[in-house]
């Protein structure tokens, strides 16, 4: 009988044989994520038989991870600044580089005691407003998005989260439904130019939510929609940080510039080094 140890040996070598990067490590987290398992299930209990109802799982989900299908679409989550979240075909999968927003708020804001109103447009599964509204017991937020599937999915998740009842989660075209003013409007809206989606990875432009990336044209119809919200969503002496795709700075900047709320500064760059998170201030 194949063991737990076996089978993520000989799904390392499906992996590996297709070329993909860290096959080990992806062969341990399929693994992992098919069977059930935690941690530590995998690794004390390595040698553990697995049935052919379990093999056969593990078998169809590398098949379909060499198809192109990212890690967090089959086990349905992912972890964002540490913290888990589940995901729908509506919202998309939170990246590493969206925690950049993240750590600009914090700095902007360091006292975690602060009573802040934050608003996130574009919520999505909601790890932006749940990250921040973790790091800030006093805050409030609500999130916005334009997707009925995704607006449910992060009203699941913020309300598996320790957040009591400081946060709402709306469906509404960017601001458009808003009579309110908030100390910090944050945003990863979609950003990416028509024409270029195709050419994007398969993990990202067949398994990611076309309205999460399709930006229009020029990839700036997002930040136009919300450049003109902002005066109106701003309290005085409000922040907002809005993620950038690769060489939108200057055009972003413009936007906001243009409405009176030109950026403080150079944009937060991720840890790739790609100005990542703009951020504005209302006088």
């Amino acid at each position: 009988m194949t063991s737990r140890a076996e089978l993520v040996r000989a799904t390392t070598r499906r992996l590996a044989a297709a070329g993909l990067e860290n096959a080990e490590r992806e062969a341990r987290l399929l693994v992992r994520a098919a069977l059930h398992l935690s941690d530590l299930d995998l690794i004390a209990r390595a040698e553990h038989a697995v049935d052919a109802g379990e093999a056969e799982r593990v078998s169809a989900w590398t098949d379909r991870r060499l198809a192109g299908e990212p890690m967090a679409r089959l086990s349905g989550r992912r972890e964002f600044w540490s913290l888990d979240f589940a995901l729908s075909p509506e919202t998309l999968v939170p990246r590493p580089e969206t925690e950049t927003l993240v750590e600009a708020a914090l700095e902007i804001y360091p006292d975690r005691a602060t009573p802040l109103r934050v608003l996130d447009l574009g919520t999505g599964s909601g790890a932006i407003l749940a990250a921040l509204l973790m790091e800030w017991p006093n805050a409030s937020g609500i999130g916005v998005d334009l997707s009925e599937g995704a607006a449910r999915q992060a009203r699941d998740n913020l309300a598996r989260a320790p957040l009591g009842n400081r946060w709402a989660v709306m469906v509404g075209r960017w601001a458009e439904a808003l009579d309110a003013r908030f100390d910090l409007v944050v945003s990863n809206p979609p950003y990416i130019v028509s024409d270029e989606i195709d050419r994007l990875d398969i993990e990202v432009r067949v398994h990611d939510p076309l309205l999460a990336l399709d930006g229009g044209p020029d990839g700036l119809i997002a930040y136009r929609a919300i450049a003109d919200a902002l005066p109106d969503l701003l309290a005085p002496g409000g922040h907002a940080i809005l993620e950038l795709g690769i060489g939108q700075q200057d055009a972003v900047a413009a936007l906001l510039t243009a409405r009176g709320l030109p950026p403080i500064g150079p944009a937060h760059r991720d840890l790739a080094g790609i100005a990542r998170a703009l951020v504005t201030r209302k006088p």
